[in-house]
């Protein structure tokens, strides 16, 4: 089924569930595909020297970005194409695919940023739960997640919500915060390494300056003294 937006009449979300018990849950419905002149779809897509009747065209390489943007689950993006996930991986990987790659990444964070909207909208609005007796519906009640709830006040809010101490303990190596930390001092150390070596040079050059002209007064030959003594 399709749901249009109230104000402009375009379907904002389609239904991809095939089981209905499923079709209420609002992680069932992926977004409306991005529009042709999306600069999502403008990238360079990879061309084949010598393309074969299955082979990932120009068209399908889009048709898989837009699938992806509105979905934000490879699988189904790549069903949605009659793709392999074998060829769609070996195919980003191909020198000449990096604008294919790029798209990639761009149409992951779309549909992450559609996930984050889903579970905020679920931590504001809470989640209607059956109340059942014996077998019979009784009526509902409005479940409010309250872990969801700090989960998201802890990685929007961290400076408020999340405790340092906790957050610290929990850096260690293959962690992608300690992994970013660990580059970003790397790279501070290599310049005080170059810093350090270049005041090093400039004292050492210094120093040979100062042993160049105290060797030009050694040799300079020396003045006889005609003044009168007496």
């Amino acid at each position: 089924m399709t749901f249009h937006d109230p104000e402009t009449g375009a379907p904002a979300l389609r239904c991809a569930s095939v089981r209905p018990s499923r079709r209420t849950s609002a992680s069932a419905f992926k977004a409306a595909p991005p529009e042709e002149d999306d600069p999502l779809l403008g990238f360079a897509p990879y061309v084949h020297s010598r393309p074969r009747r299955n082979s990932i065209t120009p068209a399908r390489q889009r048709a898989f970005i837009a699938a992806l943007a509105a979905t934000g689950i490879v699988t189904q993006a790549a069903r949605e194409i009659g793709a392999s996930m074998e060829a769609l991986y070996k195919l980003r990987q191909q020198p000449g695919a990096e604008g294919f790659s790029a798209a990639w990444e761009a149409a992951l964070d779309r549909g992450v940023a559609r996930l984050e909207d889903c579970l905020l909208a679920r931590a504001l609005e809470g989640e209607e739960r059956p109340i059942v007796s014996a077998g019979k519906l009784l009526g509902t009640w409005r479940h409010f997640d309250n872990r969801l709830a700090m989960f998201l006040l802890r990685h929007r809010r961290p400076g408020r919500w999340v405790n340092e101490a906790q957050t610290f303990a929990a850096l260690r190596p293959g962690h992608p915060v300690y992994e970013r930390l660990r580059a970003e001092w790397a790279h501070v150390s290599e310049e005080d390494e170059q810093a350090i070596l270049d005041s090093i040079n400039a004292k050492i050059e210094a120093m040979q300056a100062r042993e160049k002209a105290v060797q030009a007064l050694l040799a300079a030959p020396e003045e006889e003294d005609v003044s009168d003594p007496y």
